[in-house]
């Protein structure tokens, strides 16, 4: 029950993350937050002389690479979409990447794809429609914008990530992913982070500072309980970060999701842990 227990904890400081991601956007652009993220996360690399060690420690550099760039890119675009559309939805359209990975998984890793997963995937991507465009002005019933689009590119390139992931588990340690992660996603933000820098004020540093904590105890705790928990278990775990990132947006924010994007989010959870469910397996300890 520890791992358990660990994975939800991590899943709630995800949900914390987003939020202070948020309020931090308010007047920070959405890359400087994630550069700031991933510049805070590499304070454990740095610091502790064992993780150090471990994270450059590696056998097959492309797949952190993939791992590194399409993770990096994707918070890169997760929080852009932070920046411009309710936590909560841009919180699910990032956790919507398992529908994307199935694609992934088939062309890369040779997966066969269970045809019982085609009616999951297709509830998932209708409730990810209505959720994203569900909350459009008078006389229009959807209306899905370029920040809802950026939203769905993160979950894709995290679908990617996800899957060489997957790959790299089989000659790397966890370490190592999280070593490549944070550095590739550092350089993959700074570019967009610093060319639009601002100074935050004592306000907006207490902020990022929150937004770097969260991050490094929800990705610590993660990677630690992600030894013992299956894929299922981690899989469904995580949409708690959505849920948790919805309820703490209508808390803090005052964000109020119309009726619509209420039934795409269920929609969408119900698709994702379905698709999750199918393509579980379980996960041997080390």
């Amino acid at each position: 029950m520890r791992p358990l227990f660990l994975t939800a904890i991590s899943a709630v400081c995800f949900a914390l993350m987003a939020v202070a991601a948020k309020l931090a956007a308010a007047e920070l652009s959405g890359s400087e937050v994630a550069f700031f993220r991933f510049a805070f996360m590499m304070l454990p690399v740095l610091l502790v002389p064992g993780v150090a060690k471990k994270s450059v420690t590696f056998n097959r550099l492309d797949l952190l690479l993939y791992r590194g760039l399409f993770g990096g890119t994707a918070v890169l675009l997760y929080f852009l979409a932070i920046e411009h559309v309710p936590v909560g939805i841009a919180t699910l359209l990032n956790y919507s990447s398992p529908i994307f990975s199935v694609a992934f998984a088939a062309l890369f890793l040779g997966e066969r794809t269970d045809r019982r997963l085609l009616l999951p995937l297709a509830a998932a991507m209708m409730g990810v429609l209505f959720a994203a465009g569900g909350g459009a002005g008078p006389g229009e019933l959807l209306h899905f914008g370029v920040w809802e689009a950026v939203g769905v590119a993160s979950s894709i390139l995290s679908g990617a990530a996800v899957t060489a992931v997957r790959a790299a588990r089989r000659t790397e340690s966890s370490w190592a992913i999280y070593g490549s992660f944070t550095l590739f996603g550092l350089l993959a933000t700074a570019p967009f982070g610093l060319s639009n820098f601002q100074t935050p004020t004592p306000r907006q540093w207490l902020l990022l500072a929150a937004v770097g904590a969260t991050s490094v105890v929800a990705q610590l705790l993660m990677t630690y309980a992600y030894r013992w928990v299956t894929n299922l278990q981690a899989g469904v775990l995580a949409q708690l970060t959505v849920v948790c990132s919805m309820l703490l947006g209508a808390l803090v924010l005052d964000e109020r999701l119309k009726p619509l994007q209420i039934f795409g989010s269920f929609l969408t959870l119900c698709g994702v842990v379905g698709v999750v469910w199918l393509q579980s397996t379980p996960r041997a300890v080390e």
